[in-house]
């Protein structure tokens, strides 16, 4: 009732399986969103600090196969880089039946944008490149 449409579990949904799948059951497939932030392939929690052991495969499959429909994945090494996304993880992803992704980490350009898309992510999330002027609102809007 405080109008959000969606919320990302993040650690939570390392810490306290059961409790994110109950939150599933009550609210939704459409409501909840996975938080899979990674580095080296392993889930990191704890605002980056704490590697769970996990790896991001496993997780959000683990997840998926119990009604996840949304994931976020951020690849820590390359967040804030402009170095361009982890196209290659993001793809090994996208093979999760199902599952809808959303990229974040390294995006610098329109084209990092295109390809995203390309290979099948529902969305981006950009920051650092906005942030710093690399890209506009107008250069993304016309993507949408």
């Amino acid at each position: 009732n405080s109008g959000a449409i969606q919320v990302t579990c993040g650690s939570i949904s390392v810490t306290d399986r059961p409790l994110v799948l109950e939150w599933l059951s009550e609210w939704g497939e459409d409501k909840i969103i996975l938080g899979a932030d990674s580095a080296d392939r392993n889930i990191a929690t704890e605002g980056w600090t704490e590697n769970s052991g996990s790896d991001i495969i496993s997780f959000i499959t683990w997840y998926r196969e119990r009604g996840i429909k949304y994931a976020i994945c951020t690849d820590i090494e390359k967040d804030g880089m402009l170095q361009g996304p982890s196209t290659d993880l993001y793809r090994e992803i996208l093979r999760i039946p199902g599952l809808n992704l959303i990229a974040s980490g390294g995006i610098s350009s329109v084209g990092d944008l295109e390809t995203l898309s390309a290979i099948g992510c529902e969305g981006a999330i950009v920051g650092k490149a906005l942030y710093e002027g690399i890209l506009d609102l107008k250069d993304i809007a016309r993507l949408c």
